[in-house]
């Protein structure tokens, strides 16, 4: 029996004025949103608060769950106002950033820096980049809190645009107040991930865990990598993070644009050999803030992303601001099921067999990939309290898809992001022992995911409720009648 591709690279999608209708919100859902992405740039408490309230009764009538994530603001560096809103700099031309003057003031000769260390951070002959690299300066000397420079490349600089480093090197904590503020605010929210913006060092994400859990929030931490420094501290910070987001913006400005496909690979290879969970980001589907469809430079980006192994792509502006988000999301989830269809992403992926497991649960989540992929297996079924077999399941590139049955909505809402893993409500204390495969097979056939006849691969714990306590794993024919008490083997 063939059954319909069922797409396992997830998706994230940014809310914003363009979804706050909740018709728009439902059908951004129903498109394929895995997980919906708050910018704690744009919005006060209150507005997020109502956002929330709205994504969870939403996702409640659609009778799904949503993971939400709410990514920080950090310290982003730019340069401040122009008196006539801005400036056209020419090539050759002195220009001054000044951290020290009129905010409102700025001319064709000189802009005030909203970052007071920019002058103990630069030295003559250093690179920086306004607007994305769109305007670049070289600097010549520093005085008192002046920054004097020649422009390398010219051209329209407006207020506020984004100021770079190229090979990083700007001091800014990763933490600012307000990401404080905002982090005791996704913990009182409920929020199932936290991003965190530029982040430079594995002490970052340590600092970010510790004031969440803190405020007694349990979200999980992404590190988006998007500093230069950060590419080198990268194996501590995967380590130190659940989530690794590729933010390919500021990256690109930083690290420079012919080294960031490179760099793309790479960040995805080394975090799903540690066990953690990618995001690939930033520009995706970036004309379809105006028009209807891609193009074609955008599908290829995208399946070159998927057929990489990225857990998740990300929409920003597309559904954000954009005037097609829900198209955007759906175009994004057609063109996931096209890239997963090619051999390149069928293609096995090391399977691990050099590794040496620390836990129970990972040896079992391992094995259970190794005997599914060489048994005929349908479907996976991991009987989970937290979902982290199915994440450690999920690091091996398979079609076999695999399902979280759990009880606790945190969890649920987690594993949306992990790669070809679905969540079901399950209630297993509630059940005999000898039932838990039937009932479990009522759930996925009623999907369609299930026919008499499969078999099914199990894995659980002896001890219910417990974390960290798989020690089990079972394959399981599908009875012809569900009725009827499966043998079990």
């Amino acid at each position: 029996m063939k059954r319909p591709h069922r797409r396992r690279t997830k998706i994230v999608a940014t809310l914003g004025p363009a979804t706050d209708d909740a018709d728009v919100l439902e059908a951004l859902i129903d498109a394929g949103a895995d997980v919906l992405r708050i910018n704690f740039s744009h919005g006060s408490d209150d507005e997020q608060r109502e956002r929330v309230r709205i994504v969870r009764e939403t996702a409640k009538r659609v009778g799904t769950n949503v993971a939400i994530m709410g990514d920080l603001q950090g310290p982003k560096i730019r340069i401040e106002s122009f008196a006539a809103g801005s400036a056209i700099l020419e090539q050759g031309q002195d220009f001054v950033l000044d951290t020290d003057m009129d905010p409102s003031g700025g001319d064709a000769t000189a802009v005030g820096v909203a970052y007071d260390k920019l002058v103990e951070d630069v030295g003559s002959g250093d690179a920086l980049l306004l607007d994305d690299g769109q305007i670049v300066l070289e600097v010549r000397e520093t005085e008192g809190s002046r920054v004097h420079c020649s422009v390398l490349e010219g051209g329209k600089l407006g207020d506020n645009k984004g100021l770079n480093k190229s090979g990083g090197g700007l001091s800014a904590p990763a933490l600012t107040d307000k990401d404080r503020s905002d982090i005791r605010l996704a913990a009182e929210l409920g929020f199932d991930f936290v991003s965190v913006s530029f982040a430079r060092k594995a002490k970052d994400i340590r600092e970010a865990r510790q004031l969440l859990r803190a405020a007694d929030g349990h979200a999980h931490i992404v590190a988006k990598i998007e500093r230069a420094e950060a590419v080198k501290n990268i194996n501590k910070i995967i380590a130190a993070s659940d989530v690794i987001m590729v933010a390919r913006g500021d990256l690109a400005v930083e690290v420079g644009y012919a080294a960031l496909t490179g760099l793309q690979k790479g960040l995805i290879r080394r975090t799903r050999m540690r066990n953690k969970v990618s995001i690939t980001a930033t520009q995706m589907l970036e004309s379809m803030i105006h028009h209807a469809s891609p193009t074609r430079a955008e599908v290829s980006d995208v399946a070159n992303a998927v057929m990489d192994g990225t857990d998740a792509v990300m929409l920003s502006a597309e559904t954000a601001v954009g005037n097609y988000p829900v198209q955007a999301v759906r175009t994004m989830s057609e063109l996931c099921v096209g890239a997963e269809k090619h051999e390149t992403f069928r293609r096995a992926t090391n399977q691990r067999l050099d590794d040496v497991f620390e836990h129970v649960d990972e040896a079992i989540a391992m094995a259970a990939m190794y005997v599914a992929n060489h048994f005929r297996v349908t479907a996976i079924i991991a009987l989970t309290e937290s979902g982290t077999t199915t994440l450690w399941a999920s690091r091996v590139r398979s079609d076999i898809p695999i399902f979280a049955f759990t009880r606790h909505e945190s969890t649920r809402n987690r594993v949306r992001i992990y790669r070809g893993v679905y969540a079901a409500p399950f209630e297993l204390a509630q059940m005999q022992a000898d039932t838990v495969h039937l009932e479990a097979f009522r759930v996925l056939q009623a999907q369609g995911a299930i026919a008499a006849g499969d078999l099914v691969l199990f894995t659980t714990g002896d001890m219910r409720g417990v974390e960290g306590r798989t020690n089990t794993l079972q394959i399981i024919e599908v009875p012809a009648d569900l009725g009827v008490k499966s043998d079990g083997g």
